[in-house]
């Protein structure tokens, strides 16, 4: 294991180019030389800039891009002039152009990273690339792993998948750190915080029902929605038409995600499906009670009654209560935070995850 590049072409920035960038510096500490293929156009490869890794442009690459035999053979070229002896991926559409490019530049390790809570179709071409050209699957939470298998049992065994649980930099907190956006009119009024992409996916519109509950008891509460997407829109319109607009703020993009974990008393998070709930991870290590809903990752972060609250989905009426619970407990509140903290420094610490991908690496 000479040369590891971490290979990702979207140019959109989320938890799978967060885990590229940490893991790629981290190794690059330990005396890896790593590389990262991405577009030079992406968010990644601004970041990278600054950590001075090697980058390798890869740019413009769509789900079919593997059919074309000239986009195919220069990522070849490219992974045989850097010498990759191991290459790590996630999407769809690096899987099809990287793995077949890898497998033609005779990479040693082809590495596919699951990040996504959700079954692989079982079409030829995916049974084909993940028993005859992938060589390494791992995934980041257990559920994950069962969602691989789902629909592809005879390509895969249960033994070619390990989990490796994403980790967080337990040293960078900044306890004295406030988001100037955030601002309490009283002593009394409790701060409540959901971050990630407006999307379906990650339900904020649930949270509206929660605040309208809220309000109508005349509980002294804000809202705060950090993040940018699809649901923007209509997220705007319903806090508008349920006249939320002194108690829902939707943020925007935050660029300090611990500041905002800092500022906020209660974690919410509305997904109804996650890879890995890495904005769990953020908020447990701020000390942050949660209140979430037990689906697919969820209970492998969050453990009942002792970090927050697990609720069945998609019942509102407890997710209201155990919210409240949490709003008219602070002490509960303050036990729960700490004990989420310790949970994070046992289990999902960044330099004990780049150590476990370095052992696995290796293997």
């Amino acid at each position: 294991m000479r040369n590891i590049c971490f290979f990702n072409t979207l140019k959109s920035w989320g938890g799978g180019e967060k885990f590229y960038l940490e893991n790629a510096v981290g190794l690059k500490e330990k005396g890896y030389n790593t590389l990262v293929a991405c577009d030079d156009h992406s968010v990644l490869s601004q970041k990278i800039f600054s950590h001075d890794l090697v980058k390798l442009s890869v740019n413009n690459v769509k789900n079919l891009s593997f059919l074309n035999p000239f986009h195919l053979y220069k990522v070849c070229l490219l992974l045989k002039e850097n010498d990759i002896d191991t290459l790590i991926f996630s999407t769809s559409q690096d899987l099809k152009l990287g793995g077949i490019a890898a497998k033609l530049a005779r990479v040693n390790k082809i590495i596919y990273r699951r990040g996504l809570a959700h079954p692989i179709r079982g079409s030829f071409l995916n049974k084909f690339l993940l028993k005859h050209v992938i060589t390494h699957i791992f995934a980041n939470s257990e559920e994950t792993k069962r969602t691989i298998r789902e629909n592809l049992r005879s390509q895969i065994p249960e033994n070619k998948i390990t989990v490796l649980y994403n980790g967080i930099k337990t040293s960078k907190v900044d306890t004295e750190t406030q988001l100037e956006e955030i601002k309490r009119n009283n002593s009394k009024e409790i701060i409540l915080g959901n971050a990630g992409r407006l999307s379906k996916q990650k339900g904020q519109i649930l949270l509206l029902d929660l605040a309208s509950v809220l309000f109508q008891k005349k509980i002294p509460f804000k809202l705060y929605i950090a993040g940018t997407g699809e649901l923007q829109n209509e997220l705007e319109r319903e806090i508008k038409k349920r006249n939320l607009q002194e108690t829902v703020i939707l943020m925007g993009f935050v660029k300090n995600i611990d500041a905002f974990m800092n500022s906020i008393d209660i974690f919410l998070l509305s997904s109804i499906w996650e890879g890995f709930g890495y904005v769990l991870v953020e908020a447990m290590m701020h000390s942050k009670p949660i209140v979430a809903f037990k689906i697919t990752s969820n209970p492998e972060i969050v453990i009942h009654e002792k970090t927050g609250f697990l609720v069945d989905y998609p019942n509102m009426d407890d997710f209201v209560y155990q919210t409240l619970r949490l709003i008219e407990n602070s002490q509960l509140r303050k036990e729960m935070g700490a004990h989420g903290l310790s949970r994070v420094k046992e289990k999902f610490k960044l330099e004990d995850s780049i150590s476990r991908l370095e052992r696995y690496l290796s293997q």
